[in-house]
C-alpha cells in the first residue's frame, strides 16, 4: 500500500520530486515502477506536494522561533516546549528539539565553572546556611553576592540580593566602586520590598560582609549574617550562577559604552527579563515572580 501524504519519507518525496522533472522525458509509469513507489502516492503528491505534517512543523517553527528569539536565544527545547504548551500547544518536546535542530537554534552555553579548593570556615561569621539552597517559603534564606561588569568609563560593580524560595532578584544595586555600601543599598532594597523577619542572608567572605556596619546592618533589619568558607565559591553557587547567566545571556563579553548604558541593560534583563519572564528549571519551569504568585494562590486557597 503507498504511504499516506501525511507521513511520505524523504525517499519517497525525493523520488516524486525526481519523477515530476523527468516526466517530460520518461513515463511515470515506469519510473514508478523503477524507483518502488506507487503511482497513486505520487498523483495524490502533485495535489498536495507539501504534507500537512510539514505544513504543521512550519507553523509551530514559528511559534519556536519567537519563543528563542524572546529569550535572547537562551530557551533550549525544554523551555520552549514550556512556552508552546503554556500558549496551548500539544506537540511533543521531541519534535521541538528536532526543529530546532532543523533550523539550526541552539541555546547559548555557559562558562566554565573554576574549581576551587575546600576553604576554611569563617572565623567571624560562621555558614549557616550549609548549602541548603532550597526554602519552603519566601524569605526563608537569601543569598547575596557581588560581580563586575566592563564599560569604557570603567568598571562597574554589581550586588544583588536573591530569594532561594523562588529565585527571584529581591534586591539589586549598582556602583562604580566596591565600596560596602554598594551591598547595603542592594540589601536595603531587598528589605524595603520584602520586609524580612529572620530571614538568613549568606555571602562570601568580601570585606563588605565583615565589617561591623554589616552585622549591625542585619541586626537592625532583622537578619542573621551566614558567610561562606574562605575560597569556596561552591557555598554561594547558587549566586555565582545567577552572575553566570547574567553574562551569557545578556552582557555576552561586550564591554558597554559607559555605566548608564550598562546599568539601563542589567535592570531590564533583572527587573522584565529574569524575574518576570525567565523560566526556571529548578522551580518547574516558572519564572520566579510565576512561582511565587502560584504559591500565594494556594495559601490564600488553603486559607
Amino acid at each position: 500500500m503507498p504511504k499516506s501524504k501525511h507521513q511520505i519519507p524523504g525517499r519517497v518525496r525525493s523520488a516524486y520530486e525526481f519523477i515530476k522533472a523527468h516526466r517530460d522525458h520518461y513515463s511515470v509509469q515506469m519510473m514508478c515502477r523503477v524507483l518502488e513507489v506507487a503511482p497513486s502516492g505520487y498523483y495524490d503528491w502533485l495535489l498536495q506536494p507539501i504534507s500537512n505534517r510539514a505544513q504543521e512543523d512550519a507553523r509551530l517553527l514559528r511559534l519556536i522561533r519567537a519563543s528563542f528569539v524572546a529569550s535572547h536565544g537562551i530557551y533550549g527545547a525544554p523551555r520552549v516546549f514550556l512556552d508552546l504548551r503554556e500558549a496551548g500547544e500539544t506537540c511533543s518536546k521531541h519534535r521541538v528539539a528536532r526543529l530546532m535542530c532543523q533550523a539550526n537554534l541552539r541555546a547559548l552555553h555557559g562558562y566554565r565553572i573554576r574549581r576551587w579548593a575546600v576553604g576554611k570556615p569563617s572565623v567571624l561569621i560562621p555558614n549557616l546556611l550549609k548549602r541548603q539552597f532550597t526554602a519552603s517559603k519566601p524569605n526563608t534564606a537569601w543569598v547575596t553576592d557581588i560581580t563586575y561588569i566592563r564599560t569604557w568609563q570603567g568598571w562597574l560593580y554589581l550586588a544583588v540580593v536573591m530569594d532561594l524560595f523562588s529565585r527571584m532578584i529581591v534586591g539589586w544595586a549598582a556602583t562604580p566602586t566596591i565600596h560596602r555600601e554598594l551591598v547595603l543599598n542592594a540589601v536595603l532594597m531587598a528589605v524595603r520590598r520584602r520586609r524580612p523577619r529572620g530571614t538568613l542572608i549568606h555571602s562570601d567572605q568580601g570585606t563588605q560582609f565583615g565589617s561591623d556596619a554589616w552585622r549591625r546592618f542585619c541586626r537592625s533589619n532583622r537578619l542573621e549574617p551566614s558567610m561562606s568558607r574562605k575560597g569556596n565559591c561552591w557555598d554561594n553557587a547558587v549566586a555565582e550562577s545567577f552572575f553566570s547567566s547574567l553574562k551569557k545571556e545578556r552582557i555576552k563579553k561586550q564591554i558597554y559604552k559607559n555605566r548608564e548604558l550598562a546599568i539601563a541593560d542589567v535592570a531590564d534583563y533583572i527587573d522584565v527579563f529574569y524575574n518576570r519572564t525567565r523560566r526556571h528549571s529548578h522551580r518547574g519551569g516558572l519564572s520566579p515572580e510565576q512561582f511565587e504568585a502560584t504559591h500565594k494562590t494556594r495559601r490564600q486557597r488553603l486559607h
